[in-house]
Parts: structure tokens; sequence; C-alpha cells
């Protein structure tokens, strides 16, 4: 299950980026999928646990192409689906190796790690693929904004996960602790 809700929620992200309008909230512009791009760094490291490291690169190589096949459906442009796939692979192999090393509770690995990739992910999307450097979708003056308006939600996505996982990892009363 953990596999599934991971690949569905980033073709979901895929296809609530290309459905709705980028919500701008004051001078913050953050693409509808985004809510769910910090949620697929929490299903990554939920995969992560329970499969390990090595397999954990064979699910991100297939969401990988699974998000490049669905971007490129749903009408993105070549430079957009290939800025989506860069983003992708660098956040999420980042988010992998943070989430392998730190000695921490898990929630806490959730965290830090999607903290990590949820901000490489935005910059690198957001430079590459919609600023003038890109398919120029964005002014350069609004490209921090684009960036930190996403940092924001997924820093907050990724703040919720790691809450719940830590609620859910609270030892039961005979002292041991529920994995998740």
């Amino acid at each position: 299950m953990r596999i599934l809700f991971y690949l569905i929620s980033i073709v979901t992200a895929n296809v609530i980026t290309a459905a709705f309008a980028p919500l701008h909230a004051g001078m913050f512009i953050v693409p509808m999928g985004t809510l769910l791009v910090g949620a697929t760094f929490i299903f990554r490291d939920l995969v992560q646990n329970k499969y390990g490291r090595t397999k954990t690169y064979m699910f991100i190589g297939t969401a990988l192409l699974l998000s490049a096949i669905v971007s490129a459906i749903l009408g993105d442009t070549l430079l957009i689906v290939a800025a989506s796939a860069l983003s992708f692979l660098v956040s999420e192999s980042t988010d992998t190796e943070i989430y392998s090393r730190l000695k921490l509770p898990m929630s806490w690995r959730v965290f830090y790690s999607g903290l990590a990739g949820g901000f490489l992910d935005s910059v690198i999307f957001v430079i590459v693929g919609l600023s003038p450097l890109g398919a120029n979708f964005l002014p350069w003056d609004a490209v921090p904004f684009a960036i930190l308006g996403q940092v924001i939600v997924k820093t907050a996505i990724q703040a919720l996960g790691a809450a719940i996982l830590h609620q859910v990892q609270k030892p039961n009363q005979n002292g041991s602790i529920p994995t998740v």
C-alpha cells in the first residue's frame, strides 16, 4: 500500500497542477499540486522504512518515469517535463539519503529529509522550468515568491506528517513502539 500511495500521490500532484491555476496568496505563487508534493516525501520515507534504501531507488525510478509520462500526456512541454524530472530526481534522492543517515526518531527524519527535498524540488523546478531560464512562465521578480510559496506549503505538509507520525509512534501500554 505504501508504494501505491507514493505513486498515486505523484500522479495526482501532476494532474492537479495541470488542472488548476496556481494559488496566488499575496505575493506567493503556489501550484495546487504542491499540497501533494509535500506528501510524496512522507510516502517515500514510509516506503524506504519498509523496503530499504536500495529498493526505494527502484521505486523512485518508477515514479520518475510515471511522472514524466503523465506530465507529457497532460500536455506539458518537453522543457517542463525535463525540469520536473530533474527536480524530482534530485529532491527524492536527497530526501532518501538524508533520511537514511539521520539517527533520529522517524518523525524527525521525515521532517528534516522532507525539508531538504522540498526546498530543492521548489528551487530546481521554478528556476529550470518556470523562470526566464526555462519556459519563461514567470518573470525573474516573481521567481523568489514562487519558490518561497512552495517551500512554505511543503514545509507545512512535512510538519503535519511528522507530527502525525510522532503521535502514531508513541509507545503503547506495554512500552513497545508501533511500526509504521
